[in-house]
C-alpha cells in the first residue's frame, strides 16, 4: 500500500533541513506502576536534564535567553494535538523548564485536561485575541510545576467571526505576545495547541510560531489530510511568517501490531526521512486516563509506556532547537 503524500520538490520545499535527532533513552528499567501515582518521578526531571548534558547541549534549564515558541498544529481532529501539547509541555516543565501552552482550540481540551477552568467572566485566549485583555491577565498556574497555561473556553468558538474583518487579524496572537514580552527569558518554551482546522486561529498560531510540530495519527486517513496541512505551512511562510519552519512529525497512537500502523510509519518515514522524529507515542491507556484527573500522564504514571514516549519525544525536541 502507498500514499501519494508530496512530490520531491515540495518535500524539499517544506523539509526543516538536516537537524540533529538525540536518540531516544532506552535506560529507564523500572517497571510500571500499576496505581496512580500522586506526583511525577523526580529522577525523570533529572535524567532529561542529564540527557540533554550528554548531547552536548550544556545549557541549564531556564537559562535561555528567548523562549522558542511551537505550533502543535494538524487541521484533523483525534490525532494527539492536545495529547502531545499537554504531555511535552509537562516532561520540559519537569526537566526544570519554565514552559507556558496557550490553548487555541474552543473545545478548550488542553485547559480543561490540566484541570483548570476558566471561571465566569473572567477573561480567556478569546479576549486577548479581541485586544481587550493582555496575555499576562489570563495565564494561570496548574498542578505541575513550572508549567502556566493561558487558557481557552467553548466562547472561542466564535472568534473567528469576531475576526472576520479586524485590522491585522493574522496577527493577534504575535502581536498579544510581543505586548507582554513573550517570546522572552521568562519561559524556555512556547506550546500552541491548535484547534482541528484550517482557520483563522489554526492560521494565528502559525504566524505567531517559529516552528511547527505536527503530530500524525498511523492511520490512512489523517495521511489525507497532510498535504494540505503542509501546502497551509508553506503559504504561511511565504506570506505571513517567512522564519516558520517544521519541526518535526510525531507518530502518535501506534499499535505496532497492526499491519496498517507498520505501512503509515514507513510512508511518513520514506516521504520525510529528516522530519520524522524517531519516537513513536504508542496507543496507551494512561494517557487515555490522564485528561479525566486533570494531570499530564508523567504524573499519573511516570513510568507507564505514554510517559516514556513524551520523555523520549521531549529530548528530541530539545535536540533539534
Amino acid at each position: 500500500m502507498t500514499y501519494e503524500l508530496q512530490d520531491r520538490n515540495f518535500r524539499d520545499e517544506v523539509d526543516a533541513g538536516d537537524n540533529g535527532v538525540l536518540a531516544p533513552s532506552s535506560s529507564r528499567g523500572a517497571p510500571p506502576s500499576e496505581g496512580r501515582s500522586s506526583d511525577s518521578d523526580p529522577s525523570r526531571g533529572a535524567e532529561l536534564s542529564g540527557g540533554v548534558a550528554s548531547n552536548g547541549l550544556s545549557r541549564t534549564p531556564g537559562s535561555r535567553d528567548r523562549s522558542l515558541v511551537y505550533a502543535i498544529a494538524n487541521q484533523k481532529g483525534g490525532v494527539g494535538k492536545t495529547t502531545t501539547a499537554i504531555n511535552l509541555a509537562a516532561s520540559l516543565a519537569q526537566a526544570g523548564e519554565r514552559v507556558l501552552l496557550i490553548d487555541m482550540d474552543s473545545q478548550a481540551n488542553a485547559t480543561h485536561g490540566l484541570g483548570l477552568r476558566v471561571p465566569r467572566g473572567s477573561p480567556c485566549i478569546l479576549e486577548v485575541l479581541l485586544g481587550e485583555s493582555g496575555m499576562r491577565d489570563i495565564i494561570m498556574k496548574c498542578s505541575v510545576p513550572g508549567l502556566d497555561v493561558a487558557p481557552s473556553s467553548p466562547e472561542t468558538a466564535g472568534t473567528e467571526v469576531l475576526l472576520a474583518n479586524a485590522e491585522a487579524r493574522e496577527f493577534r496572537l504575535k502581536q498579544a505576545l510581543a505586548k507582554a514580552a513573550l517570546p522572552g527569558s521568562e519561559y524556555s518554551y512556547v506550546f500552541i495547541d491548535c484547534p482541528p482546522s484550517l482557520g483563522l486561529l489554526t492560521v494565528n498560531s502559525l504566524v505567531a510560531a517559529e516552528q511547527v510540530i505536527i503530530p500524525v495519527q498511523t492511520e490512512y486517513y489523517a495521511l489525507e489530510g497532510l498535504a494540505q496541512l503542509m501546502s497551509t505551512i508553506v503559504a504561511v511562510k511565504e506570506r505571513l511568517n517567512p522564519g516558520l519552519r517544521v519541526a518535526g512529525l510525531v507518530l502518535t497512537m501506534v499499535d505496532s501490531r497492526t499491519t496498517l500502523a507498520r505501512q503509515v510509519e514507513r510512508e511518513i518515514r520514506t516521504h520525510f526521512p529528516r522530519l520524522a522524529f524517531e519516537t513513536v507515542v504508542p496507543r496507551n491507556i494512561r494517557l487515555a486516563e490522564a485528561p479525566s484527573y486533570g494531570i499530564p500522564v508523567c504524573m499519573l504514571d511516570p513510568h507507564c509506556a505514554g510517559s516514556d514516549a513524551y520523555f523520549d519525544l521531549a529530548l528530541e525536541v530539545i535536540g533539534r532547537g
